[in-house]
């Protein structure tokens, strides 16, 4: 049976991205991005925050450090992908991580008191997004 790794999210970052080179030059960006979700538990509005650690690979990557930095609204669309590692006390690790194909950047928010001007709006509810 053939399997589907898909993955699509809308959140923030939590961290300024991690740019980095492989040995054979590729770049590497990695940050974290919180996903909030709200939902109403009988008379109460609840919050759940889920953070997932996220990296990209070329140019992508190398736009990632460049332009994004902590607080910035993204959609990532990728994959999941879970690492394996020992570490040096000989324990084996493993973590989860979304392997990003594409990064959208999302347009930055007013601030309080200012009106939005029409690039920063996105059709997302704010409810939705920190």
């Amino acid at each position: 049976m053939a399997g589907f790794n898909k993955v699509i999210l809308i959140g923030n970052l939590t961290k300024n991205p991690e740019l980095r080179y492989t040995p054979n030059g590729t770049p590497v960006a990695s940050f974290g991005l919180a996903v909030n979700r709200r939902f109403k538990q009988g008379d109460d509005l609840k919050e759940e925050v889920c953070f997932i650690d996220i990296v990209v690979f070329g140019k992508q990557a190398e736009h990632c450090g460049q332009y994004l930095s902590k607080g910035n609204g993204v959609i990532v669309d990728g994959r999941l992908q879970q690492r394996r590692w020992e570490a040096e006390d000989g324990q084996k690790r493993s973590k989860h991580e979304v392997v990003a194909q594409t990064v959208t950047f999302l347009p930055k928010r007013p601030e309080a008191g200012t009106e939005p001007s029409p690039q920063d709006e996105t059709g997302y509810e704010s409810e939705e997004h920190p």
